[in-house]
C-alpha cells in the first residue's frame, strides 16, 4: 500500500464525513423499521386485530413486527454479496430506498375495519420488505466507516455509526408519546397513529440526499483493482471464517435481545399492567438520549482496553438488571422506572451495541466483510430479536401473568452471548501490538500470496 493510499484510508476528516453521514442514513432507515415495533405495542392489535382479546391482539401485532426480522437474513445476504461485489455505497442506497418507501405505504394502509384479514395480509408483506431492505444496512454503514478511521481510533469512529438506531427509535417515540397525550383516544385511532409512517418519506429524502454525497470506501476501491480470480463473499467467509460466524452470531443475541426488551416488550406489559403508556415512552425516551452520550463513549473506550472487554461487561450486566426491571415496570413509580431503563439502555444495550461497529468488521478479511459482518448482524437479530416480543408475551399469557419464563427466556439468550464472547478473539488493533485480526486491506499486487491465501492465514491467526 503507498503512502498516499494509506493517508487517504485514514483521514481523519474523511472519517468524521462518512461516519456522519452513515449515522443520518442509518437512523432514517432504522425510523422505518422502530417505527413498526411502537405502533404494535400501542396501537395495531386495536386496528388489525380488533375482534380479539387484547393481550392476544397484542400478540398478532408482535407476530407481524417479528415477520421483517426474518427477512433480515436474506436481505444480509443479498446485500453483502452486492455490498463486496458491486460497492457498499450502492447497496446502501438501494435499502433505504426499499425500507422508506415500505413505512410511507403502511401509512396510508386501510385497517381491519376497511378491508377486513386482507390488511393483516398487506401489512406482513410490507413488512418483510422493510426487513429485507434493512438486512443490508447495518453491516454497510458501520464498515465503510470502520474502513475510513485510523486504526486505533477506529472503535470511536465506527461506533458513531450506530447511534443511528437508538436516534431512529427516539424520534418515532417521541412521536407517538407527543401524538397520545394531545389526541383523543378514537383521533389516535381513527388517523393519528399514520403522521409518523407518513413523515417518514421526509426522513428518506434526507438520508438519500446524505447517502448519496458519500464516497465508497478506499478500502473497497481497493478490492475492485485486485478482483481478478475473487472467490464469492460468501464461499470466502463460509470457508475461511466459520468459527467468527457461528460465535460472532451468538454475541449478538444479548444486545438483539434487550433492545426489545426494554423498548418493546416492556412498554406491552406496562400496558396490560394499567400503567401509563405515555410515562413509559417517555421514560424510554429520557434513556435513550443517555444512551446517544454513552455510545461514543463506550466506542471510545474499546479503543483504549478493547472490544470484547467492553462487550463482555455489558453483557454480564445484562444479565444482572433483568429481574429489577421487571420488579420497577411492576412498581409502577416513576423513579425505579427511569433508573432501570437509563441502566439497561444506556450501559447495559449501549456497551454492547457500541463495540459491534468495530468489533464485527474486524473479525472478517476484506474481501468477504460486508457479507460476514451482514450475516452475523441479521442472522443473530433475527434468532434473538425477531420472535422475541412474540415468544415473551405468549410465555406471559401461559403464565397468566408471570414473567419467570420470560426472564428465564432472556437471560438463557444473554449467556449464549457471554460464552460466545469468551471464545471469540480480541480485534483492537491496539490491543494486539497495532496488528489486526484478519485482512483488514488488500495486498499490493507484487504479494506472493493470493487473496484466498491471505484471507485463510489471516483467520487463522
Amino acid at each position: 500500500m503507498s503512502a498516499d493510499t494509506a493517508t487517504l484510508m485514514h483521514d481523519p476528516k474523511k472519517a468524521r464525513k462518512t461516519a456522519g453521514a452513515s449515522f443520518i442514513g442509518t437512523m432514517a432507515e432504522y425510523y422505518d423499521f422502530f417505527i413498526y415495533g411502537t405502533a404494535s405495542a400501542l396501537v395495531f392489535n386495536k386496528i388489525f386485530f380488533p375482534d380479539i382479546d387484547p393481550t392476544l391482539g397484542t400478540l398478532a401485532a408482535f407476530s407481524t413486527y417479528a415477520v421483517g426480522f426474518f427477512a433480515r437474513p436474506l436481505g444480509g445476504l443479498v446485500w453483502g454479496h452486492i455490498g463486496d461485489k458491486i460497492g457498499r455505497k450502492k447497496a446502501l442506497i438501494s435499502t433505504l430506498l426499499i425500507t422508506g418507501l415500505g413505512t410511507f405505504a403502511i401509512g396510508l394502509m386501510p385497517t381491519y375495519d376497511t378491508i377486513g384479514i386482507w390488511a393483516a395480509v398487506i401489512l406482513v408483506f410490507v413488512r418483510l420488505l422493510q426487513g429485507f431492505g434493512v438486512g443490508g444496512e447495518q453491516g454497510g454503514a458501520v464498515l465503510m466507516t470502520a474502513e475510513a478511521a485510523p486504526p486505533r481510533q477506529r472503535g470511536f469512529y465506527a461506533s458513531l455509526v450506530n447511534l443511528g438506531s437508538p436516534a431512529a427509535y427516539l424520534v418515532p417515540s417521541a412521536l407517538f408519546a407527543f401524538l397520545t397525550t394531545q389526541l383523543s383516544d378514537e383521533a389516535f385511532l381513527a388517523w393519528g397513529w399514520r403522521i409518523p409512517f407518513l413523515l417518514s418519506i421526509f426522513v428518506v429524502a434526507i438520508g438519500m440526499y446524505i447517502r448519496l454525497r458519500v464516497d465508497e470506501s478506499e478500502t473497497f476501491k481497493a478490492v475492485k483493482e485486485n478482483a481478478t480470480a475473487q472467490q464469492a463473499p460468501v464461499k470466502l467467509i463460509l470457508k475461511h471464517s466459520r468459527k467468527e460466524i457461528i460465535l460472532g452470531m451468538g454475541s449478538k443475541f444479548a444486545e438483539a435481545a434487550v433492545f426489545p426488551f426494554y423498548t418493546v416488550f416492556l412498554v406491552a406489559y406496562s400496558d396490560i399492567l394499567g400503567n401509563d403508556s405515555a410515562f413509559i415512552l417517555e421514560a424510554i425516551i429520557i434513556a435513550i438520549i443517555c444512551e446517544l452520550f454513552m455510545i461514543p463513549t463506550w466506542g471510545w473506550l474499546t479503543d483504549k482496553v478493547g472490544r470484547k472487554k467492553i462487550f463482555l461487561g455489558a453483557a454480564i450486566l445484562n444479565l444482572v438488571l433483568i429481574w429489577p426491571a421487571f420488579a420497577a415496570i411492576k412498581s409502577g413509580d416513576t423513579l425505579p422506572i427511569i433508573a432501570i431503563l437509563i441502566a439497561g439502555l444506556a450501559l447495559g444495550h449501549a456497551g454492547t451495541y457500541a463495540p459491534q461497529a468495530s468489533f464485527y468488521p474486524e473479525l472478517f478479511p476484506v474481501r468477504g466483510r460486508y457479507t460476514g459482518v451482514s450475516i452475523v448482524w441479521q442472522f443473530g437479530s433475527m434468532i434473538a430479536s425477531g420472535p422475541f416480543t412474540v415468544i415473551a408475551t405468549a410465555l406471559l399469557v401461559a403464565a397468566n401473568g408471570s414473567i419467570t419464563g420470560v426472564a428465564i427466556y432472556i437471560s438463557v439468550l444473554i449467556l449464549i452471548s457471554v460464552i460466545s464472547l469468551i471464545f471469540l478473539p480480541e480485534t483492537a488493533p491496539g490491543q494486539r501490538n497495532g496488528e489486526e485480526y484478519a485482512q483488514w486491506t488488500t495486498e499490493p499486487a507484487t504479494s506472493d500470496a493470493s487473496p484466498v491465501e491471505a484471507a485463510e492465514a489471516s483467520s487463522r491467526k
